[in-house]
Parts: structure tokens; sequence; C-alpha cells
């Protein structure tokens, strides 16, 4: 398979798994070779006479769970008659009683799925002698503890368990007080320390801008394999249906694709049919794919230990990877927080001018037609036409026309592109200068800005607000900065579509709650003075109080009897038109 020496995590690890009642939690990144440290000595260890599960591998996701399982059935490629069962949701559970009645010898499973052939009494775990948790900090982070408990509690007190996880939270310490008897702690590298090889970049741009930032970030890496992460399905879904319409080779990986729709995009992804996969966090945990050379943050995770998962798809197996994250300036006290966490310092990426990327582009093409393998007897016959119908075009006039064949498109969409403005981070972010006054958020040039009546505390995120103007107003509106803050938002609208947004947008209301949008020019509350506190009564531009149910800082947000969480965010939202502005379009209609 070739495998020369052993890596790090392989080398600490395999000894202790050969032995008996010796547990241990591994701290290491993923690509570190994580599956052959657990799976080269637990398969030395089974009894291929007894067909009862001798070895449990829990994993987080099914794409995990697969490629587990692969490899395992790859390293006992000479054990002859073992049986390697792979046990997750989304596929038959009866195929898998079957294969179970009949006999296996290691159980890779999901701990769901597990549980329920745990109650169905069809699994039997009483001979398993090395229990693994793989990406222990995923699983506890997608709920799974309580699941966790139940199957531990079923195994028996005298097996070995080893513990795998990128960052060591107070969750995993707890599990490893109740079900490890004196764990050896092996760490690769630092603690929770991100991959050294790994190229941290990042963009801070307008929010309207991060697309046209992903498509530049794209065309300035001709040979780009990578994945582009986002925070929901919608906007997963969003981003891959654009970047399809414009030509790339992309497509979707989400929670709501079926088992075999999933299958079917990962083995495209694979064989590099497609070179962007637009995924989740969830949908894309545990995908061993080689050779990545980019991950791109479509803007920063909630959590710091999700970024570390993301960026260690890439540069795995001592290879070097680049992670590229698509930022806003509020996200920037988030990056020095990675940078805490990883002990490693962001870069600062200039975005690629029109001109740059194009010569990138030009250059990559040149290398293709100076490698490309050619054919002789396939073509041979017909050469000589060839050469007659272009023997009229001497050697530069052909280069020129290959060249324009394949770059014309590209050539025409630069030109006419305006170059993306980086966002000046100190001023955006309105630090305090000498006298500590907060500079003020006003309008860029061209938009005009506006007050709207909803905050963070009603769940209000900008993909929210976006979603609430484009529902409200009817035909295409250019948004530019949003602002929110606790009750009450600022956003900005082209200016020549300011009057009829605000028209539109006032008739409306949201679960009863009339929304309120008027121009923000002059209002205060938008900054404060030193030792000065924001006021937010009507009068000054604020939203007078908070809303009920709203639970500040919390995870949470109510709204009426709906409870809306971080991941629920591309729901559908209670946007409804007041009867004054249903009567007013009935009358503009007939």
């Amino acid at each position: 398979m070739g495998y020369e020496s052993p890596m790090p995590v392989q080398e600490e690890v395999i000894p202790f798994l050969l032995g008996d009642d010796n547990d241990v939690i591994a701290l290491a990144q993923t690509g570190t070779g994580k599956t052959a440290a657990f799976g080269l000595p637990i398969l030395q260890k089974i009894d291929v006479a007894t067909y009862q599960p001798q070895a449990l591998v829990l994993c987080p996701t099914r794409e995990l769970c697969l490629q587990i399982a692969d490899d395992l059935n790859d390293y006992s490629k000479y054990i002859d008659n073992l049986k390697v069962l792979p046990v997750y949701g989304g596929s038959s559970i009866e195929s898998q009683i079957k294969t179970l009645k009949r006999g296996v010898h290691v159980v890779v499973a999901t701990p769901g799925r597990l549980l329920d052939l745990m109650n169905r009494k069809t699994v039997d775990l009483r001979l398993v002698k090395n229990v693994i948790m793989d990406e222990a900090d995923e699983m506890l982070n997608m709920g799974f503890t309580d699941s966790i408990n139940a199957i531990l509690a079923e195994v028996p007190e005298n097996r070995n368990m080893l513990l795998f996880s990128a960052t060591m939270p107070k969750e995993i310490a707890n599990i490893t007080k109740k079900y490890m008897k004196n764990p050896k702690e092996i760490v690769i590298g630092n603690k929770n320390e991100g991959n050294k090889n790994i190229r941290d970049i990042y963009y801070m741009v307008q929010a309207r801008d991060k697309y046209l930032a992903l498509k530049r970030i794209a065309d300035f890496y001709p040979n780009i394999y990578g994945i582009v992460f986002c925070r929901t399905r919608k906007e997963t879904q969003e981003i891959a249906d654009k970047l399809i319409q414009d030509g790339y080779n992309a497509d979707s990986l989400h929670g709501e694709l079926s088992q075999a729709q999933r299958d079917y995009v990962m083995q495209k992804f694979r064989v590099k049919n497609i070179q962007l996969l637009v995924a989740t966090d969830v949908a894309a945990r545990g995908l061993d794919v080689d050779d990545l050379t980019h991950v791109i943050n479509y803007g920063l995770p909630d959590e710091v230990e999700s970024y570390t998962h993301r960026r260690g798809r890439t540069g795995r197996a001592g290879k070097t990877g680049i992670s590229i994250s698509i930022c806003h300036v509020k996200e920037k006290g988030k990056i020095r927080e990675i940078e805490r966490i990883i002990n490693k310092k962001f870069e600062k990426g200039e975005m690629p001018t029109g001109h740059a990327i194009c010569e990138k582009q030009l250059f990559n093409l040149v290398d293709q037609i100076e490698k490309v393998k050619v054919n002789e007897e396939e073509i041979a016959s017909l050469m000589p036409q060839i050469f007659r119908k272009l023997e009229w075009l001497d050697k530069e006039d052909i280069i020129k026309r290959v060249v324009s064949l394949e770059f014309n498109r590209m050539i025409d969409y630069y030109k006419d592109a305006d170059e993306i403005q980086q966002v000046d981070e100190r001023a955006a972010r309105g630090e305090r200068g000498e006298r500590g006054e907060r500079r003020s958020f006003a309008a860029e040039e061209g938009y005009s800005r506006f007050f709207l009546n909803f905050g963070k505390a009603d769940g209000l995120y900008p993909n929210q607000l976006i979603e609430l103007v484009n529902k409200c107003v009817t035909g295409k509106v250019r948004i530019g900065k949003i602002d929110l803050r606790e009750n009450f938002s600022f956003f900005e609208v082209d200016e020549h579509e300011a009057q009829r947004v605000m028209d539109s947008m006032n008739g409306f209301e949201i679960d009863g709650r009339r929304i309120s949008v008027e121009p923000a020019q002059g209002k205060k509350g938008e900054g404060e003075g030193r030792g000065g506190k924001r006021s937010y009564g009507r009068s000054e531009g604020g939203y007078k109080g908070r809303r009920d149910g709203a639970k500040e800082g919390g995870r949470r947000y109510e709204r009426s009897d709906r409870t809306f969480r971080k991941d629920e965010r591309d729901s559908d939202r209670p946007w409804k038109r007041t009867p004054a502005a249903r009567d007013a379009r009935k009358k503009k209609r007939f």
C-alpha cells in the first residue's frame, strides 16, 4: 500500500494496542495516519475462527464509517475470512442485521445506528476486546454523548480503549474518567495545535462580495481541488448551484441528500470529476480524500474546534495545503481566537486582480499544452488534412488562436469586472481614536442606510435580513453593509431603490409585530463617546425593550411558538404582509 516507515502517531499507538489493558488517548490532527495506527493492531489480534464482533470502531459520520471500513478491508487483504461491517444510518438496517447474523469480526459504526441494533438485540458486544472512538470530539459536538454512554456500558470492562481526538474539550475528559483505566496520553505535535504544513490565509471583504471573492480565489488556483465549507444546508446548495451555473466543476454535500446521492457525489469528487465540493461541517466530517490542495471557509465556523477539523482536510500525510477564509470584519476577533488555539498566525491575503488571474490561467494552459501526451498513431491519419487547413497561419497566429479559444470568456469577464475592495479593518471596526470617540458607520457611496426594529435578540442574522428584504421587496435589490445590534439593526441598499425598499418593508409584519424601516442618517445610537451608553428608545433610533422570549447571549432564540437554532437559520421565516398592505396590493392589482 506504499507504507515505508510508520508515521509518528502509528509509531506511538501500535505498541500499546498490541498489549492488554492499555487504554490510550491520542491527540492527533486529521490526516496523520490514525486509521492504520488503530487498524493494524486490532486486525492482528482478531481470532478469525470466532465469528463475533471482537473490535468496535465508533465514528461520527457515515462517510468516515465507510472510509474506515474500506481501509480495514485493504489492511486485511491477506487475512482469510476476516469480516468487517460498516453500520450507519441511511442504509438498509435489514441487510446489516443479516450480515451480523452470518458473523463479523470488526464493526465500524455510527453511534445512532449501533444503538438501534443493540435495542433490537441483533448485535452482541460481549467479546469485544478493543474499542476505538475516532474523532471523539466531533461525536460529542454532534450530541452523541448519551448514545456513547449506552454503548460503552455494554462492552466488557477488560478491553482496550483508544480515543482519538483533534482537540481535548471537557466532555472528553469526562468520558476518559468514567470508562478508561489510567490512560496513556499520546500527543502528536502540541495539544490542540494545527498542522504546520498548512498555510492559513484570510481575505476580509464586504458580505455582498463573498461569492465574487470565492470565484476569484478558485480562478487564481487553476488546478484547485478542495472543499468549500458553508454554515447551513441552504447556503451550501445555493453556493454550489451558483458555481455550477458559472461553469465550475462543483457539487454540494449536505444532510438533506439521500445516501445514494451522497455516495454518487463523493465518488465523483474522489476521481476528481468535481474540483470544488461545497459542504457543511457535518457532511464533510471524515472525508478521507487524498491530495486536497485547498480548504475554503465561506465564513468562519461558530466553534473554533470546527476550524481545526476543516483545515485538517488538506495538508495530509506530510503534504502541504492551504486553508483560505473569506471573512467580514466582525469575524476579526474569531481569527485571533483561532490563532491562539492553533498557535499560528493567519496571513492576510490580497485579493487577486483580474489581470493576475488571467495571467495565472494562461500560463497554466501553456504548461498543459507543453506536457500533453500525444498519441501519434491515432492522429497520424488526420494530420495532413489539419496541416492543409492551417497552412496559411504562421506559428504565432496559431498560438494566439489557441489561447483565445480557451480564454476569451475569462478575459471578457475580468475586463468588465470591478475589482473587489477589501475591508479596511481598522476603519470598519470603528476603533476608538485619541479622544475615545467611536467612528460613525456611515453609508457607502451610492447606498442609503436604514434602521430596522429587529436585532440579534430576535434571532436575526445577516442571511435572515437578506432573506427578509428579498421576501418583502419585489425585484432585485443590491444590499450593502449590515450592522446587527442586540435589539435593532442597520442595513444599506442601493440609493436608487431606497424609497421602494422602505415603502415595501413597512407593509409587512413578523408574528404580528410590524416591521419598521426608517432612514438612519443622523440617528443617535450609531456610536457612543467615552463613557457613554447607547439608548435604545425609539426617539433615539433604537427599539425600546427586548422581545419577549429572547435569550440574550444564548444559543436559542424564541419566536412565538417556534424555536430557531443556529443550525436551522435557513428554515422558512414567518414574514407576512399586514392587512392594510394586502388591501393596498389588491387595489393596485385590479
